[in-house]
């Protein structure tokens, strides 16, 4: 398994330039704030509530989202220090770093809103299923799902065709989908999703995983930390349900990787079909 700290140390990488040249946004200083502050002996909620008040715009929509029918449930915050007591500072913060990482990133073009919109919803389904199958920690499945992609919208401000390279590598039934990433421009977005992930100071398990997210491989390698597996295969699951609610007939990530997925889960096929019957409801839920 490829080591993501030398993806951005190698000096002898051939495409170390490259790769080098793809804009990386620096990591938000609200962000770097929080971090510190959870990196604490002892979090302090008041504290955590005061550096995300400090910018109204976020905010303003954190407290949207924390009290989106997602989220929220019955009880609505009406301050920062009440989503954290509801919620708790953990799930705060990662819903937080997926805010920043939208306005960071922009939102600036149609594919760009849809590329958000369809993070957004694959973070609320590995939130759900971290949560129902009890599987790691809800916000740091909330925060792979949100970030697992993030090297899409990269690649497409560095190369003028790889829109064109995402879709057909969407519509390739058999190779992984960084194949053709990897042949037409020597990188991927997994990659550089890591890379990003790394320097926004993520943790290391969700950095691993967003290397790894569609290497299918990964989920029978024994040497490979449980909870990247887990990310891994719920991420999978995600995929499949989000296909579901869009109205496509299959998902071709899940052809490619489902039994794997199923099999480290220790799901069966009826399992599956219900896991995705309860997503696909809870999607329609938020309307």
């Amino acid at each position: 398994m490829s080591n993501p700290a030398a993806l951005a140390t190698s000096s002898d990488d051939p495409v170390d330039a490259l790769i080098k040249s793809i804009r990386i946004p620096p990591r938000p200083s609200l962000l770097a704030d929080l971090q510190r502050e959870l990196m604490s002996e002892d979090p302090s909620p008041a504290t955590i509530g005061r550096i995300i008040a400090s910018d109204v715009g976020m905010s303003g929509a954190l407290l949207k989202l924390a009290n989106s029918s997602f989220y929220g449930g019955k009880r609505k915050a009406k301050s920062i220090e009440q989503a954290i007591l509801f919620l708790g500072i953990n799930q705060v913060a990662a819903l937080m770093t997926g805010l920043l990482a939208r306005r960071t990133i922009g939102t600036d073009h149609a594919s760009l809103a849809s590329f958000w919109d369809l993070s957004t919803r694959r973070a609320q389904a590995m939130v759900y299923l971290s949560r129902r199958l009890r599987i790691g920690e809800a916000d740091v499945a909330h925060t792979f799902g949100l970030f697992c992609d993030t090297g899409v919208p990269l690649l497409m401000q560095r190369f003028p065709g790889y829109a064109a390279t995402f879709a057909d590598a969407a519509n390739d039934p058999l190779r992984p989908f960084t194949a053709l990433e990897d042949e037409r421009h020597s990188t991927n977005h997994a990659a550089i999703g890591c890379l990003l992930a790394r320097n926004w100071g993520l943790s290391s398990e969700v950095a691993w995983a967003i290397l790894h997210h569609q290497d299918y491989s990964v989920l029978e390698d024994e040497a490979t930390d449980d909870a990247v597996r887990a990310l891994v295969a719920l991420s999978l699951l995600a995929e499949s349900a989000i296909q579901q609610y869009q109205g496509h007939g299959g998902s071709l990530e899940w052809d490619k990787g489902g039994a794997r997925a199923s099999a480290y889960l220790g799901l069966s096929d009826d399992d599956i079909t219900d896991l995705l019957d309860e997503l696909h409801d809870s999607f329609h839920g938020e309307h």
